[in-house]
C-alpha cells in the first residue's frame, strides 16, 4: 500500500550520524585485524579507529606492554602497537606466550638462582635468525625464533638453565644454546638428519634436538633425546625419547614446571625430580614423600634398560616429643616392574648412612634403579628404632612410587 502523499519518509540512518561512544565500544571488541581493516573503509571509521584507548588492550594481550613501559617509551598505544608489530608481527601468536614464560622464570630464578640471570643472552637480531637459516639450509620454526628474539639462550656454564641431575658418580647440567652455538652442532649424519641441537651438557654431551624435517621416522619440530640401538649393526639407527612436540610447548611446560615449584632447588640449581602429591605416607610423626626422574643418558631400549633415579624426603614433625628422636636402622624394598615380576631387596640404613631424625629435622637422599620394561614400581619400608629406648624399634612406610619411560620411537634405520 503506498504512503499517503504527505507523510514523511524516514531518512536512510548513515554511519556519520551515529554517535560516537557506541561506535567505539563496538571496535572496541574487534581484534588487530579488523581494526586495520576498519581504518580503510571510509573517513569516520579511519578516525575512530585510531583511537589510542583501542590498542591498549591489543598491545597488552599479544606484546604484554604495561603502563608503565608506555610511560618510558612517551608513545601512545596505537603507535607502540604498530612499531612492536613491524618488528615482531611474524610471532604474534607466540610472542605474548613466550614472553610470559621467559619473564616468570626470570623472577623465580632471581629469587631462587640469582647466580644463573647472569647467563642468560641478550635477544638476537632478525637478521641473525636469517643468517643461520641460510647457513643449515633449513628453515626455524618461528616459536624458536621467538624465543631467541627475547633472549639468546644462555653462555655455556653450570649450571644449566634446563635442569640438573645428580648421583654419586654421574652428573648431568643442561645449558640452552644461543643460536650460534646450536647452528654449530646441526646434524647432517644419519640416525640425525636435519636436527639441531636445543641443549648440551658439558659433562656428559648429552643433547636435545629438535627435528626441522619429518625424516628419518620423526616429525617435524619434535624434540628429542637421541639414544643409540646398541642391537643394530646399523651404527646410525637412533632411538628418540620424546620430550616435546614443538619449541612452545617444550620450553613453556619446563618454565611452568619450575615457576610452580614443580622441580625442586638444590644448591642453587634446578634439578629435574617430579614427585606425585599424592606419593607421600605418614607412619607415627615421620612422613616419607618421594620424587622420581628419569635418566636417558644412561638408558636403552634395544637392549631394554631404563634407567631411573629417586629422592627421598625424610622428615619428623616439628611436634613431636623430643624422646621420640629415633635413628634409621634397616631398609627393605619391593620392587615390581611392569611384567610382575618382583624383586625384594633389605639392608642396613640408607645408602651406607644411618641418619638420625628428630623433631623438625629432614633427611634427603638420593639413589636409583633399573628396570627391563618401560615402567615399574617400588615401595616398603625403613626400621627406625628410639635413642631413648633402644629396645623399641618400628616400621616406617615407603610410599609406592611408579617409575615411567617416556615415549619413545624406534629407529627406521
Amino acid at each position: 500500500m503506498a504512503a499517503p502523499p504527505d507523510m514523511e519518509l524516514p531518512t536512510a540512518l548513515s554511519l556519520e550520524l551515529l554517535p560516537t561512544d557506541p561506535l567505539l565500544l563496538i571496535l572496541s571488541f574487534l581484534d588487530y585485524r579488523d581494526l586495520v581493516s576498519c581504518c580503510y573503509l571510509n573517513r569516520r571509521l579511519n578516525q575512530l579507529s585510531s583511537h589510542d584507548p583501542l590498542w591498549k588492550r591489543h598491545c597488552k594481550k599479544y606484546w604484554l606492554i604495561s603502563d608503565e613501559e608506555k610511560s618510558r617509551r612517551k608513545q601512545g598505544w596505537r603507535a607502540m602497537f604498530i612499531s612492536t608489530y613491524r618488528d615482531l608481527g611474524r610471532y604474534i601468536h607466540y610472542y605474548a606466550t613466550l614472553k610470559k614464560a621467559w619473564d616468570d622464570l626470570e623472577q623465580y630464578l632471581g629469587q631462587w638462582c640469582p647466580r644463573m640471570i647472569g647467563s642468560l643472552k641478550e635477544s638476537v637480531r632478525e637478521e641473525d635468525l636469517d643468517a643461520v637459516e641460510a647457513q643449515i639450509h633449513c628453515k626455524l620454526p618461528d616459536d624458536y625464533r621467538c624465543s631467541f628474539r627475547i633472549h639468546n639462550g644462555q653462555k655455556l656454564v653450570v649450571p644449566g638453565l634446563m635442569g640438573s641431575m645428580a648421583l654419586s658418580n654421574h652428573y648431568r647440567s643442561e645449558d640452552l644454546l644461543d643460536i650460534d652455538t646450536a647452528a654449530g652442532g646441526f646434524q647432517q649424519r644419519l640416525g640425525l638428519k636435519q636436527c639441531l641441537p636445543l641443549t648440551f651438557c658439558i659433562h656428559t654431551g648429552l643433547s636435545q634436538y629438535m627435528a626441522l624435517e619429518s625424516v628419518e621416522g620423526r616429525n617435524k619440530y619434535e624434540i628429542f633425546y637421541q639414544c643409540p640401538d646398541q642391537m643394530a649393526r646399523n651404527p646410525s639407527a637412533i632411538v628418540m625419547f620424546i620430550t616435546g612436540t614443538s619449541y612452545l610447548e617444550w620450553f613453556t611446560s619446563y618454565v611452568n614446571k619450575v615457576v610452580t615449584g614443580g622441580y625442586p632447588i638444590i644448591r642453587d640449581q634446578i634439578f629435574r625430580y617430579v614427585h606425585d602429591k599424592d606419593c607421600v605416607a605418614t607412619t607415627e610423626d615421620i612422613t616419607v614423600s618421594v620424587s622420581t626422574s628419569f635418566l636417558p643418558e644412561l638408558s636403552s631400549v634395544h637392549p631394554p634398560h631404563y634407567f631411573f633415579t629417586y629422592r627421598i624426603r625424610i622428615e619428623m614433625s616439628k611436634d613431636a616429643l623430643p624422646e621420640n628422636a629415633c635413628q634409621l636402622e634397616s631398609r627393605y624394598w619391593r620392587i615390581t616392574n611392569a611384567k610382575g615380576d618382583v624383586e625384594e631387596v633389605q639392608g642396613p640404613g640408607v645408602v651406607g648412612e644411618f641418619p638420625v631424625i628428630s623433631p623438625g629435622k629432614v633427611y634427603e637422599y638420593t639413589s636409583c634403579t633399573t628396570f627391563s620394561t618401560t615402567s615399574g614400581y617400588m615401595e616398603g619400608y625403613y626400621t627406625f628404632h628410639c635413642l631413648y629406648n633402644k629396645d623399641r624399634f618400628f616400621n616406617v612406610t615407603i610410599p609406592r612410587f611408579h617409575m615411567v619411560c617416556p615415549t619413545f620411537k624406534v629407529s627406521t634405520a
